[in-house]
């Protein structure tokens, strides 16, 4: 599923920032937020339907949240991009929006693994 949350944000970022004009971090924010909508319908749903919900929301909190820092993860790439080294062109720009989904999908993943989709207690 992270393969499709990806090319929500990669495609909805470029969209963005291109056609709709919106600055580097917001055009990374809101399909990311996008992206963690269907991401989390379809993980529940798809590639953790095997592990039980435990039905008191904290799992639906702790995916957000965790979200949340995969979120600043990749803000944090592509504003130093922007911002810090002063690369404004659409090829740094997509550098800095891979990487920042890489290290940011890499903690998703390990963090849902861990800490919300966990195997039903016994």
């Amino acid at each position: 599923m992270g393969f499709v949350g990806t090319l929500i944000t990669f495609f909805g970022a470029n969209l963005m920032r291109a056609w709709l004009g919106g600055s580097p971090v917001i055009s990374v924010v809101v399909p990311t937020v996008l992206s963690t909508l269907t991401s989390y319908l379809a993980n529940r749903f798809w590639t953790f339907r095997h592990r039980d919900s435990d039905g008191s929301g904290r799992e639906v909190v702790t995916f957000f949240a965790l979200n949340g820092v995969g979120l600043l993860i990749q803000v944090l790439c592509t504003g130093f991009t922007y911002y810090t080294l002063g690369l404004h062109g659409s090829v740094a720009y997509n550098a800095a929006l891979l990487a920042g989904l890489g290290l940011g999908s890499a903690f998703r993943y390990w963090s849902y693994k861990k800490w919300v989709f966990t195997p039903a207690a016994a």
